[in-house]
């Protein structure tokens, strides 16, 4: 079993290890890393420093494909080859994924064209651009395409994943490994939850304020 996560410069970094921890867990499956170009790919917290040694074009088919977000997902929208690529892979996938704002690569590869799905909140408006319809759930399946919110998601993504690619069995005794049992300390992980004031602070710290 064949899993592909492509990492790009500014990659977020748990969007990509969060699933990959899982993953890697489920029996049979192989999971690799492909990039634009070999070499060291550096997350957008600038200290996570990963040597990834296959080019994307490598890369023919897979039986996963879950492209993460963060601010170089962005960047990765003028790469026509990397979206190409994206929406070639996709069509002999078993399950094409995306974290966050990896959301926006799959809608500017036309995987996304009325589906109801989800992104980072802050790219909500950015992902209807490509003829989706936002929604806030935390992850969502449309057939054989999986979008999740920021970040964490993915985990939650993950974890769903664990056990179409295996059984549910497997999937609680991978969550259960990895003590995936969260109790956040506050109640501000949602925009339903979380006051403005914390909004208008969580886009400062994003660069958007």
């Amino acid at each position: 079993m064949d899993i592909v996560i492509p990492l790009f410069k500014h990659f977020e970094p748990l969007d990509a290890i969060g699933p990959y921890e899982l993953l890697a867990n489920v029996p049979d499956a192989r999971v690799r890393f492909v990039a634009p170009e070999p070499g060291r790919i550096v997350d957008v917290l600038g200290a996570l420093r990963v040597d990834v040694p296959t080019r994307f074009s490598e890369v023919d088919s897979c039986d996963v494909l879950l492209v993460p977000g963060g601010a170089g997902a962005r960047q990765m929208l003028d790469n026509t080859e990397f979206v190409d690529w994206v929406r070639r892979m996709h069509e002999t996938t078993r399950f094409t994924a995306s974290v966050c704002t990896g959301a926006l690569i799959l809608g500017k590869a036309g995987l996304l064209k009325g589906l109801t799905v989800t992104t980072h909140w802050l790219a909500m408006d950015d992902l209807e651009t490509f003829g989706a319809t936002y929604t806030a759930e935390r992850v969502v399946r449309n057939g054989k395409v999986f979008t999740s919110a920021g970040v964490s998601a993915g985990i939650d993504l993950a974890l769903g994943l664990c056990a179409l690619l295996s059984d549910e069995l497997t999937a609680r005794a991978i969550q259960l490994y990895t003590e995936y049992d969260p109790h956040p300390p506050y109640d501000s992980g949602s925009l339903a939850t979380a006051t403005p004031e914390v909004v208008a602070r969580a886009r400062e710290l994003a660069g958007r304020g």
